[in-house]
């Protein structure tokens, strides 16, 4: 059964930091290209980090991975009201190209929201 379920997210003050997380089944850890995406209001959703970095993000956000616990972390410093949007944890089954586009992946999670105060 794949699963992907993120958390971390909350409400934190420009400038600060969050960590989230994204649990998957074994296979898809093991097997899938794993990444993060965001969605604001309004807006497409757009790739962040994993394969590849979204430029405004780079410098900023760093994914790492426990594979003990089938875990890919997001950590997410010096955080700005435009990073505030819904966070998905999303895996391919092929290798995707930079920069990240939806429609390459298989599996998504079901979100968590980070919303970053001025």
């Amino acid at each position: 059964q794949v699963q992907l379920v993120e958390s971390g997210g909350g409400s934190v003050q420009a400038g600060g930091s969050l960590r989230l997380s994204c649990v998957a089944s074994r296979y898809v850890y093991l097997t899938y290209y794993m990444d993060w995406f965001r969605q604001a209001p309004g807006k497409e959703r757009e790739g962040v980090a994993g394969t590849c970095y979204a430029d405004s993000v780079k410098g900023r956000f760093t994914i790492s991975r426990d594979n003990a616990k089938n875990t890919l972390y997001l950590q997410m410093n010096s955080l700005k009201p435009e990073d505030t949007a819904m966070y998905y944890c999303a895996a391919a089954a092929r290798r995707p190209n930079c920069p990240l586009r939806p429609s390459d992946y298989n599996y998504w999670g079901q979100g968590t929201q980070v919303t970053i105060s001025s």
